[in-house]
């Protein structure tokens, strides 16, 4: 709706008012989310004027929008930065689409979508993480644009909110972030546009419909519910958090009802693709204890086994344990942020974990891994993001015994670009000292993943570099789950 009393009238805009592209996103059976932000000077807080547009959008059966779907308008206003989020219904489940907005005159890019098949027999889907700009070129994304999937799965840090060269990849960066480090509403909307400028994200924003949710760096690094990482004075961080969770509601294809309160925004949610899988999307930084022994890796940590604590929060942990009772589904998946798994860093007697990750929040994993076995909850596969490495698990009751009952299995993304380029160099004394851990691979770029009533089968592809574009990608290494019999196998 428009703002009460706002003028209208014809749009008379100076330049593209496209240059961020188009997204679609939360793909169901009869309607996904389309998106788009009118932002004709994208790094100088968008160039528009401070009124409302007018914005058209087209549905087609194809890409000369020769034969129309639905067509509608939007109003895209000034206090959401001039984003649109549309929610086209009464499409027919498992079709190809194709989008495309208007404005002042001018067509966006056109933007191609699948609906969730009503009763797939298969899936297809990609997922990525960690983007730093500064770091290296998105060629990752270019090469999934070209893939045959029905989806991608963005497990979070969209952005990085450093300034100019604070966060450097080895060797250097090769890009340069634009302005300091980003606080306000309108630094979170300059700095989502540098990033939405680039060409291959845009790509695969126009190919797939997005499943995304955050980490830590939309906000600030290893923020945990109303606790900054470095001392912000309280209420100077609730209004960097509430600006930057309207920010990335603002640049991503979230349904309107996503939109933040302030500083809630209600982001786990869960899309069910017929009884074949249920991806329950998580939130692990919104309401979070503060990292225990403060934070980092610690050896005999023993706030991280209090009970009280919790990485989910009880709502959103009853939500998930709930879901996962109540599922028929072949395949149960957790798309989420940090390490699940155990993942031991000592290499003697003594254990050294990561704070930030489950193993900081021991009894919040214990009680999601008895429900599952207890519930005999059907096929649990974990996806996760955040550490720049490829990484394969084994999920088990135990994970201090090896010989404990696998549950399921988690699958960790490396980067798109954080950290540089990599290397294909495993980490041998973590390998060597968890068991349930099979593989780690520290080289960029995504994670493909197809799946049928029988069989999950997960592929690493990765980039040799990403500070020069044009890498060619292959494939790493490849895993397979089969249904009813939990536990990875190599492809």
């Amino acid at each position: 709706m428009p703002l009460a009393g706002a003028r209208r009238g014809p749009a008379r805009l100076v330049g593209y008012p496209f240059t961020l592209g188009v997204a679609a996103g939360d793909p169901l059976r009869d309607s996904v989310v389309l998106w788009t932000r009118l932002a004709p000077a994208a790094l100088s807080g968008g160039g528009m004027p401070d009124r409302p547009v007018d914005v058209r959008w087209e549905v087609a059966h194809d890409e000369a929008f020769s034969r129309v779907a639905c067509r509608g308008s939007d109003v895209a206003r000034p206090d959401l930065g001039h984003s649109v989020h549309v929610e086209p219904e009464g499409l027919e489940p498992g079709r190809e689409y194709f989008y495309r907005f208007i404005a002042a005159g001018q067509a966006s890019p056109t933007g191609r979508v699948k609906t969730a098949p009503a009763a797939p027999a298969a899936l297809a889907f990609a997922f990525a993480s960690c983007q730093q700009y500064e770091h290296g070129y998105y060629t990752a994304y270019r090469h999934m644009a070209q893939e045959d999937l029905d989806f991608v799965v963005h497990l979070g840090d969209y952005i990085y909110e450093y300034a100019t060269n604070v966060y450097r990849a080895p060797g250097g960066n090769v890009r340069a972030h634009s302005g300091p480090e980003i606080i306000t509403l309108e630094d979170y909307r300059n700095r989502y546009a540098q990033y939405k400028s680039d060409p291959d994200l845009q790509a695969a924003h126009a190919a797939f419909a997005w499943l995304v949710t955050w980490d830590d760096h939309e906000v600030d690094n290893n923020w945990a519910d109303e606790v900054p990482e470095d001392g912000q004075p309280d209420e100077a961080f609730l209004r960097r958090r509430a600006s930057a969770f309207q920010a990335f509601y603002e640049h991503m294809p979230l349904r309107r009802g996503a939109q933040p309160s302030g500083i809630d925004l209600r982001l786990y949610r869960r899309l069910a693709f017929g009884d074949l899988a249920s991806f329950n999307v998580l939130d692990t930084r919104q309401y979070r204890s503060d990292q225990a022994c403060g934070d980092g890796t610690d050896v005999g940590c023993e706030e991280r086994l209090d009970p009280a604590r919790t990485l989910t929060g009880d709502e959103q942990e009853r939500w998930l344990l709930e879901g996962l009772g109540a599922s028929r589904a072949t395949w149960n998946v957790l798309a989420q942020q940090v390490f699940f798994a155990q993942r031991d860093f000592n290499a003697d007697d003594t254990q050294r974990f990561s704070m930030d990750a489950w193993d900081g929040y021991k009894p919040n994993r214990d009680r999601i891994l008895r429900f599952v076995q207890e519930r005999n909850v059907a096929n649990p596969i974990v996806l996760t993001g955040d550490v720049h490495n490829n990484w394969a698990s084994d999920i088990k009751a135990d994970f201090d015994d090896p010989a404990s009952r696998t549950l399921g299995s988690e699958f960790v993304g490396t980067s798109i670009t954080s950290g540089g380029n990599g290397s294909d160099s495993p980490n041998q004394a973590v390998l060597d000292e968890n068991a349930h851990i099979k593989f780690n691979n520290a080289q960029r770029g995504y994670v493909r993943c197809a799946l049928d009533r029988a069989t999950w089968r997960t592929d690493y592809r990765v980039v040799p570099y990403v500070k020069r574009p044009g890498a060619p990608v292959q494939t790493r290494a490849s895993f397979v789950v089969e249904a009813g019999d939990p536990g990875l196998k190599p492809a």
